[in-house]
């Protein structure tokens, strides 16, 4: 179809798509899900090849948050029965991040719930990240505190981390209707502070909250505007104990579509596949390594994830390879030659190309849950049914005397 080959063309060239293009990106029909898979499928190949990023989450303190956002189970009121803890000693960190290094993650997010940090939280992520790094050197960090007040940004830099997340999660206009403890400007200012001290800046979105395709569109548009180097689509889990426990609105082929627009809005940026993959992609997910060039391993957050062998094996099996520690992700126009990552040198790079997520945390652009694979049952569903049975509550890893899946 026209379209696709047009959106090709300019995703070659970094080009932007316009709001149309792009909503016609998410009107197309089930039927022609595999052409806007191939379509966006080529630019994605073109500036990453058959690579697959992989980022572990280390969740460093858990529950207890004063802030409201409706999709988290961490937030103020959740009645979610999540595991709550506070922060992690830097060797319990460590721990934890090295389990995810070992099963190939060549990103450690290091994520904690709360507004935003004080400056003795900084100097604790601080220690962290050197003991991340002094375990292995060559692991990126990137950390998502929440919002960041003036020096914190350089700070964790000066102690090592290569990146900082923080997301846009929604549109601008309905912002407010998600979260009412901050604004969609704090957000934006946490990723310019990101930004401005040299690191790596993360911010994606949640899809799947009700919003609507021009909600969508506009999320996205803003996030290219904000130029970050990663950007992480979180698909809403909606979990037991949260406001949004009832919103399940996403099927296989929307969410197909909704990185495909992704795609082709921010041709040139690592694009991941974060929180609800396994939840809303289900056996479709092998697709969407076509569209993104990055995911999680293992758990998120505050719910479990497909197996670490089975993410591995789901790479292979699609004909994609691992992306190697010593392989640069970003394409050589917008690698920094300060960090060798991004990091805010963006010239003509066209644009885009907290510690909230959809299961209750976006940060470091996987909260919005995750599930565990259950048994396949020899009943067909209806494509509607909530698939609550693939929503698990993490009971391993950080915060648990139990092994980490990774």
């Amino acid at each position: 179809m026209d379209l696709l080959n047009t959106l090709v063309d300019k995703g070659l060239r970094r080009e932007s798509p316009t709001r149309a293009e792009a909503l016609a990106v998410l009107a197309t029909s089930d039927d022609d899900v595999l052409d806007v898979v191939a379509a966006a499928g080529k630019v994605r190949r073109h500036w990453f090849g058959r690579r697959v990023k992989l980022n572990y989450l280390v969740n460093l303190k858990s529950g207890l948050c004063p802030e409201d956002c409706s999709y988290c189970s961490q937030r103020l009121g959740s009645k979610a029965e999540i595991l709550k803890y506070t922060w992690l000693k830097p060797d319990q960190a460590s721990a934890a991040a090295a389990a995810g290094v070992s099963g190939g993650a060549k990103r450690v997010c290091l994520v904690a719930s709360g507004r935003g940090p004080t400056d003795r939280d900084v100097d604790r992520v601080s220690d962290t990240i050197r003991a991340i790094k002094e375990q292995n050197e060559s692991v990126e960090v990137c950390a998502c505190l929440g919002l960041l007040s003036d020096g914190q940004a350089e700070r964790l830099r000066e102690a090592g981390a290569d990146a900082y997340n923080h997301n846009l999660n929604t549109s601008e206009s309905t912002y407010g209707d998600i979260t009412t403890t901050h604004t969609y400007a704090d957000r934006v200012d946490t990723v310019n502070k990101a930004h401005a001290a040299g690191l790596s800046a993360c911010s994606g979105l949640i899809a799947g909250m009700g919003e609507s395709d021009e909600d969508l569109v506009d999320v996205v548009f803003s996030l290219r505007e904000l130029d970050p180097d990663s950007v992480p689509v979180n698909f809403l889990i909606p979990m037991e104990g949260t406001p949004l426990a009832k919103e399940w609105h996403l099927t296989p082929q929307r969410c197909l579509r909704i990185l495909a627009m992704t795609r082709f809005v921010c041709p040139d940026v690592e694009v991941r596949i974060a929180g609800g993959r396994e939840v809303h992609l289900r056996t479709m997910q092998p697709l969407a390594l076509h569209l993104a060039n990055s995911i999680f391993l293992g758990d998120y957050l505050t719910s479990e994830g497909q197996s670490g062998h089975a993410d591995l094996e789901m790479i292979a099996d699609a004909g994609f390879e691992v992306e190697g520690a010593g392989e640069v992700t970003l394409p050589e126009h917008r690698a920094s030659v300060v960090r060798g990552e991004g990091c805010g040198s963006h010239e003509g790079a066209g644009g885009c190309g907290s510690h909230e997520g959809a299961d209750g945390d976006a940060g470091c652009g996987a909260h919005a849950g995750g599930g565990v694979c259950a048994p396949a049952s020899t009943t067909p569903r209806p494509a509607d049914e909530p698939r609550t049975d693939l929503v698990a509550v993490r009971r391993r890893g950080a915060g648990t005397d139990l092994a980490p899946n990774a």
